[in-house]
């Protein structure tokens, strides 16, 4: 949340992130005289995490700093936040942290009425065509090639201007789907616009709900991933953005289900056929 808030807000939330448990164990006026802001401004940032105020922004506190304990082993808690000294060991223990941790906080903070309309939009779609930049346009891939498997006339278009070309032809009954880690890539905002300009239902997948991208979306998918150290847009975040792909692919293809599980044994199979069973 913390690039879409108010700057005093955002003070709060830099306070939160930098000493949470201090946070969790302050009161309302404390924080607020900290970051040198209101205590309404310390509540509006509650409510702009989707909290009825600050007492359950001290529970919600309490109770990840438990989450995070759970995951020690007898040398602190586990971040993502990889340091020159750590081991080869500690650095795999906290990616492969890092990365479940992101898995399951997007399932937990997935608006399922958001993913079933995206589902139905997709199933009944004409034409899939899928935009994103560096990471994301990876993440494009894969989803163009699951709904191709299964018989869907899908697109993944990673240059600007081939993509704004195909968003320029979307009609009524098409879908676009936009993938943005942050929300603010201005190729990936635009080729959503114009595709929805021409009729076309548009779908976001991005990290941050009320970023820019969401203004150009029918339905939003949110991530909920925390990038530190080496991992900045690319990694955490990608795993989350594959996870929610994977959900919503496999609604896609629940919708066709005999007819899928035939398309992906079909080319499961076509494709086996190019492996040797000869060994060297």
């Amino acid at each position: 949340m913390l690039p879409n808030l108010r700057p005093a807000e955002q003070r709060v939330a830099e306070a939160v992130l930098a000493d949470p448990a201090a946070v969790s164990e302050s009161s309302i006026t404390a924080v607020a005289r900290q970051c040198e802001t209101s205590e309404t401004t310390v509540l509006r940032f509650c409510r702009a995490l989707g909290l009825a105020g600050y007492p359950e922004l001290r529970i919600a506190l309490a109770r990840a700093a438990q989450w995070e304990e759970s995951g020690q082993n007898g040398d602190g808690p586990i971040t993502g936040t990889i340091s020159a000294t750590d081991s080869l060991s500690d650095v795999v223990r906290k990616i492969t942290h890092a990365d479940a941790r992101a898995i399951e906080e997007t399932a937990a903070a997935l608006d399922l009425t958001e993913l079933e309309a995206a589902v139905e939009a997709v199933a009944k779609a004409g034409r899939i065509d899928i935009y994103g930049a560096g990471a994301s346009a990876l993440v494009g891939h894969d989803l163009h090639q699951k709904l191709h498997r299964i018989g869907l006339i899908s697109f993944i278009w990673p240059d600007p201007h081939q993509a704004l070309t195909s968003a320029a032809v979307l009609n009524q009954g098409d879908v676009a789907v936009g993938i943005s880690h942050t929300g603010t890539t201005v190729d990936t905002i635009d080729m959503l616009g114009v595709a929805r300009r021409r009729g076309a239902t548009t779908v976001a997948i991005t990290n941050f709900r009320g970023s820019p991208i969401g203004e150009a979306a029918d339905h939003l998918l949110i991530t909920a991933a925390r990038e530190t150290t080496f991992r900045s847009g690319a990694m955490s975040s990608r795993i989350a953005q594959l996870a929610l792909v994977d959900c919503l692919f496999a609604g896609v293809a629940q919708r066709y289900y005999d007819t899928a599980i035939e398309a992906l044994e079909s080319t499961y199979a076509v494709v086996r056929s190019r492996h040797t069973s000869k060994r060297h």
